[in-house]
């Protein structure tokens, strides 16, 4: 049994995420995490809300909220939706934690005594209207690497630039839209990540299974004009982590912050810390899972993120990782496996809150079953390149993965034993050639399905797992145990037996990617053994004859061409 830590990106607090934003980390995440779950491996599984920053300061005010109140708010909503998608987290935490507080501290403070920490006077632009620093997004302009109108401070979500606010051209304030701006002189604390630069190229170098994706960003922010520069990790914001050494305020820093993106991938560890506290557990529970002269050596830790968070969690992150462990005292895990994902768009162009354009998860979920959405995601899952969402496709995905495809086999299956056998499962007859010849080809398929898995190949994953379910359609529709029941019973009951256990291999197959699905066909089976297959043979003889079944309500309805073209139009945008 291997031991698995598995973080996604965390959401910032401002706001519904859309469903580019469930697919480009969490959602993956997720189903690799039940998957492994499902292998009998010890998995520990950690989110949580990013709420520090101009994110968070911005939404408030336009909430009309105190910061930390609407913070608390924005948790409990997003921690509702992973719910409502059957996000499997072992804890979701939040960022503004006092574990974080006081982990985010004490990393600094290592990277102080490593001589890695650097005061620098900067010239940041100045709000006269605002009376104040205008720091990462409390300032936005056009990107001079692309030309994008909106892009922000810290960084162009449309080209993944790097950038300081006074990068920006035409810049203007976030907060009011003025553009009565100046350059003022201010201290910062800069992470020395230059110093680091060598080393996290040769360890970035020895992750040579890493996606193409995730190893050409990090060389790009390596070697792009100067290389890797050093980094702000203070902020003039008055909502954050405050700029302290132990209890002490680092001196000329009162009234300065840690930038958020410096505290929010240290979240991760202190989530697991907070998993720990909330389980009444103490600190080598969660120490096991990060500290490697404390049990972490064994651990494979696996990150998941969109492409535009690649940067952070491939060099900052890592920067700040090692150079806390300059002593080799305090040996934190670095991450053996990044899977990174590119864009969801809608409909040929981007999701928009502003502009009422594409699905966003609350949305999505009063409109259908969390199922529905996690398989069209996830067959669709941008991997390679962008994907495009259409509610055409989706409508596809709907009626002929799961209602043609899945949904009918089990409705033709317990349906038909009902029908002629009552409601337990027959006994009589044997298993012959046929199904023989069955099993061969899932054999077939279930080694692909788990190689994929295994690789995090998830949309190929997805079709490996369509194509167990279509086996199974093919061989009822070439047994026809309707047919073979008025010459030959015994034939019938072993072909309806044969039948059902190919309902629990799915339900047991399927969970990762359809587990609420996965929970109505065992429940429809009265809850057999549900664990992964061994020998095929085996598993398929699971289910003997006498015993009770239910048939279940239909799993999917499909999604007709009125509805869907009543979705499009709700959903077009301004």
């Amino acid at each position: 049994m291997a031991r698995i830590l598995v973080t996604s990106a965390l959401p910032y607090i401002n706001g519904v995420k859309h469903l580019g934003n469930l697919v480009g980390s969490q959602l993956p995440a997720d189903v690799y995490a039940r998957y492994m779950r499902g292998r009998g491996h010890e998995v520990m599984f950690i989110c949580a809300t990013d709420e520090h920053g101009t994110p968070a300061e911005l939404a408030a005010a336009k909430a009309g909220e105190p910061v930390a109140d609407y913070c608390a708010r924005m948790w409990q909503v997003q921690k509702d939706l992973a719910d409502g998608f059957r996000l499997s987290f072992d804890h979701f935490g939040r960022s503004s934690s006092a574990r974080n507080h006081r982990l985010t501290q004490h990393m600094a403070g290592r990277l102080a005594d490593a001589g890695l920490i650097e005061e620098v006077s900067e010239r940041q632009v100045y709000s006269i209207d605002d009376g104040r620093f205008l720091p990462d997004r409390y300032i936005e302009g056009t990107c001079p690497n692309c030309g994008y109108p909106r892009a922000r401070g810290d960084q162009c979500e449309n080209c993944t630039k790097q950038l300081d606010p006074t990068d920006l051209i035409e810049p203007r304030s976030a907060i009011s839209g003025s553009t009565n701006l100046e350059v003022r002189e201010t201290k910062h604390l800069y992470l020395r990540q230059s110093l680091l630069r060598d080393r996290l190229r040769e360890w970035i170098d020895s992750k040579t299974d890493w996606p193409v994706l995730t190893t050409s960003i990090a060389h790009k922010w390596l070697d792009d004009g100067e290389g890797l520069q050093d980094r702000g990790i203070t902020r003039d914001l008055d909502w954050g982590i405050p700029v302290k050494r132990g209890n002490v305020i680092w001196p000329g820093m009162a009234d300065k912050v840690f930038y958020v993106w410096f505290d929010a991938p240290i979240e991760y560890i202190a989530a697991t810390a907070e998993w720990a506290d909330a389980n009444g557990l103490d600190d080598e529970a969660w120490e096991r899972w990060w500290r490697e002269d404390l049990g972490a050596e064994d651990v494979r830790y696996v990150e998941f993120m969109g492409k535009d968070n690649v940067p952070f969690h491939t060099l900052s992150f890592p920067a700040t990782i090692l150079g806390a462990n300059y002593d080799g005292a305090e040996p934190w895990k670095l991450v053996d496996y990044i899977k990174s994902f590119n864009y969801l768009n809608y409909d040929g162009g981007k999701f928009s809150t502003s502009q009422g354009r594409g699905i966003f998860m609350d949305q999505a979920l009063d409109i259908f079953p969390s199922d529905y959405w996690r398989w069209w995601l996830m067959s669709n899952v941008p991997e390679g390149s962008d994907a495009n969402f259409t509610w055409d496709s989706f409508q596809g995905g709907v009626n002929k993965d799961l209602a043609d495809v899945l949904g009918n086999f089990v409705s033709r299956v317990t349906k038909f034993a009902r029908s002629r056998f009552g409601e337990t499962i027959p006994a009589g007859g044997d298993y012959g050639p046929e199904e023989a010849t069955v099993v061969a080809e899932l054999a077939r398929r279930l080694a692909a399905y788990e190689a994929a898995m295994e690789a995090i190949e998830l949309r190929k994953a997805a079709q490996e797992l369509r194509g167990l379910w279509v086996t199974g359609n093919e061989y009822l529709q070439s047994a026809a145990p309707w047919a073979a029941f008025k010459t030959d019973p015994d034939r019938a009951a072993a072909i309806t037996r044969f039948a059902f256990n190919l309902i629990r291999l799915y339900a047991v197959l399927s969970r990762p990617f359809l587990p609420d699905t996965s929970e109505k066909m065992l429940a429809a089976l009265f809850n057999p053994d549900a664990s992964w297959p061994g020998t095929l043979a085996e598993t398929l003889g699971t289910l003997a004859g006498g015993h009770p079944f239910t048939v279940p309500d239909v799993l999917f309805a499909k999604v007709e061409d009125a509805r869907r073209e009543e979705l499009e139009a709700r959903f077009a945008g301004a």
